[in-house]
């Protein structure tokens, strides 16, 4: 394929996995006989000693262009359902932009200070791109010029570890960057971002410093090192600029995918497992590191390989409508999606070699075009769902001067209605590239050649600058964003799923058993016959002062499910979670509320079908049984069965009526 600026899969890379793919299903060949020789570049080992902001040290080159003024919002950034908002409960939609080349921009093979072997003939040095034609003031200038509040900043976890000098040439127009590491550029970069206003969003893009997304040894988080190593570079970068209000978000990881031979999952287990990785980094950094910052979590961007006849797709976020996060606080979920017109629901986005007979987006009609983006991704802003969510499209983009196709100028329009029909969050790929007599890579927005001269959006011979002004003017929900309710799961599956920080300072409350707790603010709604999940709800009732364990029948009255076991709440008190052992229920968790808790109660049965007052909530227990309380009453207790035939599975839920 013609080598695009953020390609899925190049016309190399698929041929390899091609190659590759078909010896190990036809040959069995062992799997050290197919991993391409340059798939783990090596890393330096040693972390620059200081892990401070370096928050002091700016560019020292002049900008000749007026720096951003101050953005007017209040950090921290949180969510409210589908929204970002500010510390002040205003919507705060992410204008963002991708401001790349820290993450890598080699290709993999050949001399890395060669221009020509890095992408697009485009070599960031190590750093974000362009610092060696233009100050530092004035491209971020040029990113308020196009009306952007904020941007990604794609790192590698090399550039963490990397201790060598960046080179002169490549700071050129920043001579007060000379002689720092790659990480150091970067602490300049965050901190003159922050500085003009702007919110930045750590993205931890690649493993090593390689161009991504192939089969370059960047496919997982822990491809090319080990989950330790991931989470701690993690909790290093975060607590770096923990101190800086600006810097809001964390994007876990770039474009999870397929490696030669294993699939990513999302909740299967192993060490391929995307949900459990990000659900356990997740609340490391929100409990370790910093609790104000959003967690950002990517769809999978392929699984399958992608020949006809070979299971093949692009997951993105579907499977957060069966198994969603719940992280420790229940307002910094943030989910992801990228979306380009060359590759497709099915479709890699090769061309050529490996090029399966699936549409590309820019292939379907505007009306399939929604309906995949809403089924891929845009229907986590559901406002009834455990999985409801600000959806962030992290990346799409196209090319610009030397994009003459009518479909991929089509396609472009068209996704950039979608994002102004769903008022979703956003991020351009890429903001900065470079150019030579008005040609080069094409796809950047501002565009800088090797005199230092630049080549902007609206320089009048762009043919993106319509749809871009009609995004950025587009209206868009502003101003306070209310409080309300919001639904979260439990998913015990396979260990404990404590998301109370209170009850995990409370420490091991029923030794052996797996445990499962709301997250506080939250209350016990819901519960499936098999499988072990919980659905948790805000309002309704406030945690006071305590909470009890009920491992008996003690409380029980009336007797609300005859011939079967019961645990219930003491009189003043609601359910926050349960435990297990194997599938038998081993302890109701109840928490003593502020309120003064009564009303009549009902029995509400599910060991036969579903039995849920209405939807809300969406599917938390995929193909089991499921019950659960109306949104205007609380759960007092859990009835269940040991009799021969049956494992002790919740069977009914008590639901009383709230005051």
């Amino acid at each position: 394929m013609a080598i695009r600026q953020h390609p899925i899969w190049g016309q190399v890379t698929m041929r390899g996995i091609l190659r590759a793919a078909t010896a190990a299903v036809l040959l069995t060949l062992p799997a050290t006989a197919l991993m391409p020789a340059d798939a783990t570049p090596t890393t330096v080992d040693a972390r620059p000693a200081t892990a401070s902001l370096v928050g002091a040290t700016t560019s020292a080159a002049a900008a000749p262009y007026q720096a951003a003024p101050a953005a007017d919002w209040t950090p921290p950034l949180s969510t409210r359902g589908r929204w970002i908002v500010d510390a002040n409960g205003n919507r705060f939609r992410l204008k963002s932009g991708n401001w790349h080349g820290a993450s890598g921009t080699w290709n993999g093979s050949g001399d890395t200070e060669d221009n020509a072997n890095h992408h697009a003939g485009e070599n960031g040095g190590r750093m974000p791109l362009g610092l060696d034609r233009a100050p530092i003031g004035q491209i971020i200038s040029g990113f308020a010029e196009l009306g952007l509040n904020s941007v990604r900043l794609p790192f590698s976890n090399e550039m963490v570890h990397d201790t060598r000098p960046v080179s002169d040439a490549s700071v050129a127009a920043n001579p007060g960057l000379r002689g720092k590491t790659p990480l150091q550029v970067y602490d300049v970069v965050v901190q003159d971002l922050t500085a003009a206003g702007f919110a930045v969003i750590l993205n931890n893009h690649t493993n090593t410093t390689r161009w991504c997304c192939g089969v370059d040894g960047n496919e997982r988080w822990n491809k090319s090192q080990s989950d330790q190593t991931w989470e701690s570079d993690w909790l290093f970068m975060v607590n770096r600029y923990k101190a800086n209000p600006r810097v809001v978000g964390a994007d876990l990881y770039n474009e999870v995918r397929r490696d030669i031979l294993d699939d990513p999952n999302w909740g299967l287990g192993g060490v391929h497992d995307w949900f459990a990785a990000t659900q356990r980094l997740g609340d490391r950094i929100l409990t370790e590191a910093n609790p104000n910052l959003l967690i950002v979590v990517e769809g999978i961007n392929w699984t399958g390989i992608p020949v006809d006849g070979f299971p093949h797709e692009r997951p993105t976020l579907e499977p957060a409508r069966r198994l969603s996060h719940t992280l420790v606080a229940s307002n910094k979920l943030v989910y992801s999606a990228h979306f380009y017109g060359y590759a497709g629901p099915r479709h890699s986005g090769a061309t050529g070699t490996g090029e399966t007979t699936d549409p590309r987006y820019q292939d379907l009609s505007p009306a399939d075009l929604i309906s995949e983006l809403n089924r891929q991704a845009f229907f986590v802003t559901g406002e009834d769902g455990h999985f409801t969510a600000p959806v962030w499209i992290s990346e799409f983009g196209v090319g610009g001067r030397e994009e003459t196709g009518a479909k991929p100028r089509a396609w472009f329009s068209n996704f950039v209605d979608q994002l102004i029909r769903t008022d979703a969050d956003f991020a351009y790929w890429p903001l900065v590239g470079w150019h030579a007599n008005r040609t080069g890579n094409g796809w950047a927005l501002l565009h800088w050649d090797s005199t230092g001269h630049r080549m902007g959006l609206y320089d009048g011979d762009d043919w993106r600058a319509a749809a871009w002004s009609r995004l950025m003017a587009a209206p868009s929900r502003t101003g306070q964003v209310a409080p309300s309710a919001y639904w979260k799961m439990l998913s015990p599956d396979r260990g404990d799923f404590v998301q109370s920080l209170r009850m995990r300072a409370a420490g091991d409350w029923d030794s052996g058993a797996r445990k499962a707790a709301c997250p506080d603010g939250t209350r016990l709604i819901g519960l499936s016959h098999t499988g072990n999940r919980g659905l948790c709800r805000s309002g309704g009732a406030t945690w006071g002062s305590g909470y009890e364990v009920v491992k008996d029948q003690r409380y029980v009255s009336p007797d609300w499910a005859s011939g079967y076991t019961k645990l219930q709440c003491a009189p003043g008190q609601f359910l926050i979670g349960y435990s297990i052992r194997g599938a038998r229920v081993s302890s109701a968790l109840c928490a003593r509320a502020t309120e003064a808790l009564a009303g009549n109660g009902r029995t509400v049965w599910f060991d036969r079908g579903d039995n849920r007052p209405s939807s809300n909530g969406g599917e938390f227990a995929s193909g089991n049984y499921k019950g659960q309380c109306a949104d205007s009453e609380y759960a007092a207790g859990i009835a269940f069965t040991t009799r021969i035939g049956s494992a002790g599975t919740p069977d009914a839920l008590y639901c009383r009526s709230l005051p």
